[in-house]
């Protein structure tokens, strides 16, 4: 998913709670709602952080939702938010508590830099995601032996590897248990490209036609003719989500670091950008015709 440049979904940049109430999103949602609350109480950002004993780059974290929170300087914002209400002041402490915990993947920390963390704990609380990848399968939609090939481009150990493949597995597992609607366009070139042995390549375009038609799944190809990719300078994920307290979220991984970008203006040039490259594309039935021509490209080779 566009978690395909590196860690998510090809090689690696070296660099518990399911659904909606993953960590992650909590944290967006509480933040958010701090923010709210901040601004119709016509609170600065810097009388907020001395509240807290904070700076004002702490408030923006908050708010933000970059990183777990404390209970106490929750606390302290809704006091100096005039939040009174016992009902209200509860909602709000419980789910700063909640956003605190663990995610399931927290068990891969020492082999995912936390940049990456934060988008498995989005895409686990998207509602849907398109993607347009431009080096590699999908992470999602790879076979376990092409990911194996992908992320051993990052020259990991072979124990990491092992975990990191794994961990793949894992997401790919909660990905066909549902919730979670796929939208792929990938790139021609990204499809031919060698990665491994020739048999490696046509099990993975196999499974591209085993899975092209399961529910929540919709797979295009940008045909590198049409030069449709060119609206986009590489690979990048929008993801969708339930709550009207959650913008669309659009991200860009890069070698050592990702983008996460929810400004409004942002999103609708990604949005843009992904709908030129899609009416460029193949269609999902042209895509299966497509790869059942690149199999026998494939079969021509050997």
């Amino acid at each position: 998913m566009s978690d395909d440049t590196t860690l998510g979904g090809a090689g690696i940049s070296r660099g518990s709670t399911d659904g909606t109430g993953a960590p992650t999103v909590l944290r967006i949602m509480l933040g958010t709602q701090l923010r709210r609350l901040r601004e119709s109480r016509g609170v600065s950002a810097q009388e907020a952080a001395r509240a807290i004993r904070g700076s004002e780059s702490k408030i923006s974290r908050i708010e933000l939702g970059r990183n777990a929170v404390r209970e106490v300087d929750i606390a302290d914002l809704l006091r100096l938010y005039g939040i009174t209400d016992t009902a209200e002041r509860e909602q709000l402490l419980t789910l700063a508590s909640q956003a605190n915990q663990q995610g399931w993947w927290h068990r891969y920390q020492d082999v995912l830099p936390t940049w990456f963390q934060s988008y498995i704990g989005l895409e686990e609380s998207a509602e849907c995601i398109r993607s347009f990848d431009s080096q590699f399968v999908p992470g999602l939609l790879q076979t376990e032996d092409y990911s194996t090939a992908v992320i051993q481009l990052g020259s990991y150990p072979p124990d990491e590897t092992d975990r990191l493949v794994y961990l793949r597995k894992e997401r790919q597992r909660r990905f066909a248990a549902g919730g979670l609607r796929l939208w792929a366009i990938i790139d021609e070139v990204a499809l031919r490209r060698p990665v491994g042995s020739a048999d490696l390549m046509r099990g993975q375009l196999e499974h591209l036609l085993d899975i092209a038609r399961r529910p929540g799944l919709t797979i295009q190809v940008s045909p590198f003719l049409t030069g449709a990719s060119y609206a986009a300078p590489g690979s990048f994920s929008i993801l969708s989500f339930e709550t009207d307290d959650l913008p669309d979220v659009v991200y860009v991984e890069q070698l050592t670091s990702a983008m996460y970008l929810d400004k409004r203006v942002d999103v609708e040039r990604y949005t843009d950008a992904m709908n030129h490259i899609s009416a460029a594309s193949t269609t999902p039935e042209q895509t299966i015709d497509l790869i059942h021509s690149m199999l026998r490209d494939v079969e021509g080779t050997q």
